[in-house]
């Protein structure tokens, strides 16, 4: 007896040769996570994991439908669509690069893998959000390097000053400066996303 085919994807990256700018929006959008989140949601959510890119630097890149994560607010995470004024690219290795260290499918593109369920993606995050960082902190906060508001608060520790075993908070940039749980956290900062993802007015 033969078997049913696979059936077919209804989009593949084109280039076979190298990584390709397409454009958010069009096909997919994509969720964007720091290594540290982006990990610990890739374990929880096991076999309802669509595809999923991870670049040299360390984040994970998950596709999902379009219009269906734009209104997200979650530490260390971005959702790359088509902007009223402005398009967002994403940098996509051919099907066949499944293979780090460079830029690669993690979870491999296939009929069985290719859009993940946006709310089982942001259930998943924001889980990791929560062991991550701990509950997020009522009220915008400054972080204590640049001293400018901050949406994604993320808890350090001060070895020296008057905050000293005080709870204090970092923006994501500058995160990476500071001790948590005994150890620096790595942080997605905007120099590192940018050489993966581009933006055309």
């Amino acid at each position: 007896m033969i078997a049913d085919p696979q059936p077919a994807l209804p989009w593949t990256p084109s280039n076979k040769q190298d990584i390709e700018a397409l454009p958010a929006g069009r096909w997919w959008d994509a969720v964007r996570a720091a290594p540290t989140i982006g990990e610990r949601a890739l374990q929880l959510l096991g076999d309802e994991t669509g595809a999923v890119i991870q670049d040299k630097h360390g984040p994970l890149y998950w596709l999902v439908a379009v219009g269906t994560a734009t209104s997200w607010h979650l530490r260390q995470v971005r959702v790359l669509t088509q902007l009223t004024d402005e398009s967002t690219y994403l940098g996509v290795p051919p099907a066949a690069w499944t293979k780090g260290p460079s830029t690669h499918w993690r979870v491999p593109l296939s009929a069985l893998h290719y859009l993940t369920d946006a709310w089982r993606l942001w259930g998943a995050l924001a889980e990791a959000d929560r062991a991550e960082y701990g509950r997020v902190p009522e009220g915008r906060q400054l972080c204590y390097r640049c001293q400018l508001p901050t949406n994604e608060p993320i808890p350090v520790e001060v070895e020296s000053g008057d905050a000293v075993g005080r709870t204090v908070y970092a923006c994501p940039t500058h995160a990476a400066g500071y001790r948590r749980n005994g150890r620096r956290p790595p942080a997605l900062t905007n120099a590192t996303a940018d050489q993966h993802e581009g933006r055309a007015r």
